[in-house]
């Protein structure tokens, strides 16, 4: 090799440094081979932890585009809806069909021939059949499928009816309500609440235990029947507040109702107790300035919670007076001076009393000497 080859040779390998060693692009391709699923993100975040290595989603799409992946994008599947959208004037053979929003037919359960549009699939009972009918329970066995009864509690709870009007291919409505009584004083459905709210948490890659949560409280009207109820003067609205402590999706933790006259700082440590109770690795709350001072001050000894008070932004309505030449007045003694120093003026000049005569006496109120016409009339 000559000495002008040696030189290319060496002007060829100058540059950048590849990020990754050979041994590593092969720990990404098979991390990819052997999870298909991950984003360009997770495998970002499992360099950084595991290999120490910080590196970009498009640096790694170009490592994987060497090695030969391509990068596909699941087929959407044709619905009954666009399908018939599609023979409507919709899309045309060939062609993809259009995007579908909102609440559709795909949302909607119709059940089939044993089971009503609210009850529990053969997937949702499994994965709350260790609440309601836990294995290897002892004792003399049951009258009537959990499952059934479980399904006639969600037909009164979402339809609204009353027990006595329970359809007749449920058990007798007397039994589902002793059991309905019984699964409530025993807060199983509180428990399902909170094992769905840690699916759900689960499927949006969120620790199953918030970390950080939302308290507010909501005023509604109520049914004339008994119960407590009270007015809230800040609504306007007559019947029971709920005290909400939520995570940062929105999901449930606790709820307190009460009469709508309570104040919401008055109820805001009986709630806080009851999420902390059921989620204690809560570090950080937010909450609206009807919180604020001392109760928020109170929360953060009791519970050791970072508690930041989210203030409303200014109100629009609300006229100040702002300084500068639209806030300047013209003097009758042609002198400009600020408005607030008029008003205070004239405001001492209507308290001032009126000056004393040669005699020393004050004139009359002219209110009194309109008060003493008003009597002598007949």
């Amino acid at each position: 090799m000559s000495a002008g080859d040696a030189a290319h040779e060496g002007t060829k390998r100058r540059g950048r440094p590849p990020k990754l060693a050979p041994e590593q692009v092969e720990d990404l391709v098979e991390l990819v081979r052997a999870n298909p699923l991950l984003s360009l993100d997770d495998l970002v975040r499992f360099f950084r932890r595991e290999r120490g290595v910080s590196l970009s989603a498009v640096t790694i799409r170009k490592y994987l585009r060497e090695a030969g992946f391509e990068r596909k994008r699941p087929e959407k599947r044709a619905t009954a809806s666009t399908s018939e959208a599609s023979g409507e004037g919709g899309a045309k053979k060939g062609e993809a069909p259009p995007a579908a929003y909102g609440y559709g037919k795909a949302h909607r359960d119709p059940g089939d021939a044993v089971r009503y549009p609210c009850g529990l699939t053969d997937s949702e009972w499994e994965q709350v059949r260790h609440l309601f009918d836990p294995p290897g329970k002892t004792g003399r066995p049951a009258k009537y499928p959990r499952r059934q009864m479980l399904d006639a509690c969600i037909y009164v709870l979402r339809s609204g009816c009353s027990w006595r009007m329970l359809p007749k291919d449920f058990p007798p409505w007397t039994a589902v309500y002793r059991t309905f009584r019984r699964w409530l004083a025993r807060d199983l459905f509180e428990e399902l609440y909170d094992e769905l709210r840690k699916l759900l948490r689960g499927r949006e890659r969120r620790n199953p235990d918030p970390t950080g949560a939302l308290l507010d409280s909501q005023s509604v009207k109520t049914s004339p029947q008994g119960g407590p109820k009270g007015y809230d003067a800040g609504k306007k609205v007559k019947g029971r507040k709920r005290h909400l402590v939520t995570d940062t999706l929105g999901l449930l933790i606790a709820v307190l109702v009460t009469a709508a006259d309570v104040q919401d700082r008055d109820a805001a440590m009986p709630a806080m107790d009851r999420a902390m109770a059921k989620v204690p690795g809560i570090k950080m709350l937010y909450a609206d300035g009807g919180y604020a001072g001392t109760r928020a001050q109170e929360i953060r000894e009791r519970h050791d919670v970072e508690v930041e008070i989210v203030r409303h932004p200014g109100n629009r309505k609300r006229r100040t007076m702002a300084r500068g030449p639209a806030s300047t007045l013209q003097h009758p003694s042609g002198i400009r001076r600020p408005a607030q120093a008029l008003d205070h003026r004239a405001h001492q000049r209507m308290e001032r009393p009126p000056p004393k005569d040669e005699q020393g006496s004050r004139p009359p109120s002219r209110c009194l000497d309109r008060l003493d016409l008003a009597r002598r009339r007949p």
